[in-house]
């Protein structure tokens, strides 16, 4: 077994993501010496107690990451600058701080003007999920095969980054690198733009008469079961991503808009090629999709 990559590694916050990672730790004893794991609520903090994914169960954000090498904010986004101003001042010389959260240009602004002189802010992004959340929603292969996005900015340690990405290759990511701003339009498209979309269709289906909306339920077909999967996600996160990466969002959705008035367009006069080349570009998406193994 490799030497393990860390002294001791923080997860602060320990729902689906936190708790996978914790798992990985335990399965491949390579991660760190001593996993720490903080949770504000108590009855969080007495699952992970006795899930036993982590070494120390600390209450106390600002006495978990003491003496920590690496720092990983798992937190919903929204809550990074709350938790920063707890710890900043706590954090080990030298430290790395890195996060899994779906937006980075925030992570720059809510954490960067907080970072202590000589510890090492490194964003990434594991491009993996499931609707579930909570400290029992993870598992140790909810990376492998899947992507981790990177984004260091200009300056950063080298080997501070190296170590970021050694971490998530032993979680069984694969590694990319991109800048924040480039990775939060990319997100927008990929993954926060359908989540937006699921959210609306199932409240529309929700709004529908009463008769009509069991109707909806009895006879769900399997689009809009996928839908109602999506639709499931955590609120309180999703709800953050949403506010935190609100210009690339809106800007996608503008788009999608446009798409679907053109589309609707089509419908309307009948221009069957034009109906046809969407969907023969949806399929060609799809077949892509599962020749890189991430569908």
């Amino acid at each position: 077994m490799a030497e393990p990559l860390f002294d001791r590694l923080c997860l602060l916050g320990i729902g689906l993501i936190g708790s996978s990672i914790a798992r990985v730790a335990r399965v491949r004893g390579d991660l760190a010496r001593t996993v720490v794991a903080h949770a504000k609520t108590p009855a969080t903090l007495a699952r992970v107690r006795e899930l036993s994914i982590a070494d120390v169960v600390e209450p106390d954000a600002a006495k978990a990451v003491q003496g920590a090498d690496c720092v990983i904010f798992c937190v919903p986004v929204g809550a990074y600058a709350e938790v920063m101003a707890q710890v900043a001042p706590h954090l080990k010389p030298g430290a790395i701080v890195t996060d899994v959260g779906s937006t980075k240009m925030s992570v720059l602004r809510d954490l960067g003007p907080l970072m202590p002189a000589g510890c090492h802010l490194v964003p990434a992004h594991p491009m993996a999920g499931t609707e579930y959340s909570g400290p029992d929603a993870g598992f140790p292969e909810l990376f492998q095969g899947r992507y981790t996005i990177i984004t260091p900015v200009a300056g950063t340690d080298p080997e501070a980054v190296e170590k970021v990405r050694e971490l998530w290759r032993r979680c069984g990511s694969m590694i990319e690198t991109l800048d924040p701003a480039t990775h939060d339009k990319v997100v927008a498209i990929v993954s926060h733009l359908p989540h937006l979309l699921a959210f609306t269709i199932v409240s529309t289906a929700d709004d529908l008469a009463e008769e009509t909306k069991e109707a909806v339920l009895k006879f769900a077909a399997s689009g809009f079961r996928d839908f109602t999967r999506i639709a499931a996600s955590d609120p309180t996160m999703w709800r953050d991503v949403f506010l935190n990466n609100r210009e690339a969002l809106l800007e996608m959705l503008a788009r999608f808009t446009e798409d679907s008035h053109a589309l609707g367009r089509a419908v309307r006069w009948g221009q069957a090629e034009f109906i046809e080349d969407r969907i023969r570009r949806g399929r060609k998406i799809r077949q892509g999709l599962i020749e890189r193994k991430q569908a």
